[in-house]
């Protein structure tokens, strides 16, 4: 009876044969070959076209020159038009006459579509040259946000400011370039010297730095 049941409906059964068949196949090829390789790539999004040795500016509200960004390469992005940035070398235009601009450079970049925001990944070193009411100021820290239109930056990392001869750590820090004010927020230490001394040297942050990983290699 079986039998006579299967040949007068053996398109039947072979349909639920094989709704069977299906699914046990790909769980026995999962159960014996494993779940398939995540996909590990790590990097920034294809980019609809590249630049290379190309600058790019940014413009205040007013129409005014606020940064200015030169890279070997930038890569900009098709989804929302922002740019990765490799080597970038920047200058923040001051907002006040006879204060010279701020000039830096860090391992990699990122600007938005609107050059509203920034950052610099990697170690960032900036510097603003002596002028007649300052000595030469320099900044080293790492992985900085900055607003380059109201020309202010953070870091939550470890930065060493100098100024002259003087010398601050602290970690994380705020700045607003337009009024030159730094603000190192936690574990503050340095060492400060009258304005009017002239025998001490003045010192910039990378030297600070590497004399500083010299002597705990010493140590």
């Amino acid at each position: 009876m079986l039998r006579q049941y299967l040949r007068d409906n053996r398109i039947n059964v072979a349909i639920v044969l094989l709704a069977i068949a299906a699914p046990a196949s790909w769980l026995l090829r999962s159960w014996v070959v494993g779940a398939p390789p995540s996909n590990e790539f790590i990097g920034p999004p294809i980019a609809d076209y590249v630049l290379y040795n190309s600058t790019v500016w940014s413009y205040d509200a007013d129409g005014l020159p606020s940064f200015s960004m030169k890279a070997p390469r930038m890569d900009r992005r098709g989804g929302d038009e922002s740019l990765y940035i490799n080597a970038p070398v920047f200058e923040l235009t001051s907002k006040k006459p006879g204060v010279p601009n701020w000039h830096g450079n860090s391992p990699f970049g990122w600007v938005n579509r609107g050059g509203t925001e920034m950052r610099l990944d990697g170690a960032v070193y900036m510097y603003r040259p002596a002028y007649a009411q300052g000595p030469m100021a320099t900044l080293c820290t790492s992985n900085v946000r900055g607003w380059p239109k109201e020309n202010r930056m953070e870091t939550a990392d470890p930065a060493t400011m100098t100024q002259g001869p003087s010398v601050m750590n602290g970690v994380g820090l705020r700045a607003s370039l337009n009024d030159n004010h730094l603000e190192l927020l936690h574990d503050v230490h340095g060492i400060l010297y009258p304005r009017q001394n002239t025998t001490a040297k003045p010192a910039d942050c990378r030297v600070v730095a590497a004399t500083a990983t010299g002597n705990g290699k010493a140590g």
